[in-house]
């Protein structure tokens, strides 16, 4: 059986959501995540932004410059998160598996299901219109054999794109998106790759192994090795189906801003605690996900005599994670969190005192039926909701 897999990517997705709530910014220059004249870092921005080179986790002031007219608005993650939970349900009415792989973004795994659902491309079309009738937004969808082909696809004809990778056609995908504009491949590899005069996929792939791991080290080598033939290097690699509960997010661009980082924790730690809640689990030990601009890609775990019990211990014991793993010597691509082995909660051993954590606990879980109960009018921490 043929894998199939679609990667379904949100267009502009926070600024879509502002342009949606606030007809007056359709078609104009949306700046999400920072505020003209202050500090902060741009976490989104629409198509006319990008037009004056305005990208996410640039900081605000060069925004600014780049952008005078642009709208500058802050982020309002307990909307977004509300619109991302509604648009994930809508993606498992046709998905036997939905991957969530950010609040925008997910792979389907489609694999055996043309006989239930439909030929891929009109499966994908009925995607789009629910997601448009419903939601208001456009959604970009590629379709390939494994997820980096599907991932590519998605941005192919951005936005409001669909887009098929044809069996046999892989090689010649590949070779009709520019070398540099491949996923994966950042400003440093592909300043590398250029000044060793390789600027396309062929050449590459005419490249010995020892030679590219000589040139680019045995890291980067595999990864070019493969995406230069269309094959998945891991980098979307789905969650592990053992009793463990992770997110990740893979930046636009790389980040070196240690409070971009500190911010994406602090979202990571209410996700995985909350989906955590949600499957009724426990767990004592908490893992952090690098990776680099290099493509090293690292882990580090922490295992903890009692279970984590609060959002707020959790995003703590990230920080420890990161200050341990990073060096700052590289920017990073992707970062990620999880709990593993995980087990039925109440099922460990409990703590002789009530900490604060375990009563921060008790909270979350009131905020969690809270938030079952009423879907429209979402619960979520203040610290998510300021302004960068």
């Amino acid at each position: 059986m043929e894998s199939v897999f679609f990667c379904a990517d949100m267009d502009a997705f926070f600024a879509s959501v502002e342009q949606h709530d606030n007809p007056d910014y359709v078609g104009k220059p949306l700046i999400v995540g920072g505020i003209e004249g202050h500090r902060g870092v741009v976490s989104a921005c629409s198509y006319e932004a990008r037009k004056y080179g305005v990208h996410s986790a640039m900081p605000a002031s060069a925004a600014h410059r780049l952008c005078p007219n642009g709208i500058f608005v802050p982020v309002r993650m307990k909307r977004y998160k509300e619109v991302s939970d509604h648009i994930m349900e809508i993606f498992s009415r046709f998905a036997p598996e939905v991957i969530q792989n950010s609040i925008d973004e997910a792979f389907l795994d489609m694999t055996g299901t043309d006989r239930l659902m439909g030929i891929p491309t009109e499966v994908a079309a009925k995607i789009k219109v629910c997601v448009k009738e419903e939601t208001g937004l456009t959604v970009s969808i590629g379709i390939g054999e494994n997820r980096y082909l599907a991932k590519l696809a998605s941005d192919y004809r951005k936005p409001d794109g669909l887009y098929q990778v044809e069996k046999g056609k892989e090689i010649e995908f590949i070779d009709s998106i520019p070398l540099k504009k491949l996923w994966g491949i950042g400003k440093s590899t592909w300043s590398h790759l250029e000044k060793a005069g390789i600027t396309t996929a062929s050449q590459i792939r005419n490249l010995s192994d020892t030679l590219l791991e000589g040139m680019f080290g045995k890291g980067a080598a595999e990864f070019l090795k493969a995406v230069a033939r269309g094959q998945d290097p891991g980098i979307c690699a789905s969650e592990p189906k053992s009793r463990s509960v992770s997110n990740e997010t893979t930046f636009d661009q790389d980040v070196g801003d240690y409070s971009v980082l500190k911010d994406t924790l602090l979202w990571l730690s209410h996700q995985i605690l909350f989906r955590l809640l949600e499957k009724g689990w426990s767990s004592k030990t908490l893992a952090l996900k690098l990776r680099l601009d290099n493509f090293s890609t690292s882990t580090i775990q922490m295992t903890q005599e009692n279970a984590f019990t609060s959002a707020e211990e959790v995003f703590q014991a990230s920080l420890i994670l990161l200050n341990k793993k990073w060096d700052r010597r590289h920017n990073v691509r992707l970062i990620g969190l999880g709990f593993q082995n995980a087990d039925p909660a109440g099922t460990g051993q409990p703590s002789l005192f009530e900490d604060i954590h375990e009563k921060q606990n008790k909270v979350e879980k009131a905020v969690l039926k809270l938030n079952n109960r009423f879907k429209k009018s979402q619960v979520i921490k203040a610290a998510l909701l300021k302004k960068p």
